[in-house]
């Protein structure tokens, strides 16, 4: 079944696109969740006509985003965790710990966003990066010191 997606969806297209989804996942997900319409000749020349206005939403969302990573980047988290012999951490620092610390801040970031390259288990500074958008990831540096 052919659709038009209203919005960005993983794995099938971006915003605008005209693609082919099972008709399942088309009718049971997409088009309820209003993720996507039907391709019919209306819709396709509505999108026509719409093209320009969704164009300029996801450049507004871009930009917004990336005014978000901007001021992000700018931040330093500072998490304290319990240290043992050698400065070496009772456990790690994990992406849940990241947030909070964020959210702290007044940083609204899902843990599934964080991304951390190595695990964090000793004190010292770090950069993991945070996914803001599809196009737009920001470094955070952070920085563990003994409780």
């Amino acid at each position: 079944m052919k659709v038009i997606l209203k919005d960005d969806v993983k794995g099938l297209g971006h915003m605008g696109d005209v693609v082919n989804a099972s008709d399942g996942y088309a009718r049971n997900y997409l088009i309820p969740k209003n993720l996507a319409a039907e391709a019919s000749t209306k819709n396709i020349k509505e999108l026509e006509h719409n093209k320009k206005i969704i164009l300029e939403k996801a450049a507004k969302i871009r930009d917004a985003s990336k005014e978000s990573a901007g001021k992000l980047a700018a931040q330093t988290v500072v998490i304290k965790a319990k240290v043992g012999e050698e400065e070496k951490l009772f456990g790690s620092v994990t992406s849940m710990d990241i947030a909070e610390a964020l959210a702290a801040q007044g940083f609204e970031i899902d843990k599934k966003k964080i991304h951390i390259d190595e695990p964090i288990k000793r004190i010292g500074e770090y950069v993991v990066h945070v996914k803001i958008h599809a196009e737009v990831s920001a470094p955070v540096k952070v920085h563990v010191v003994p409780e």
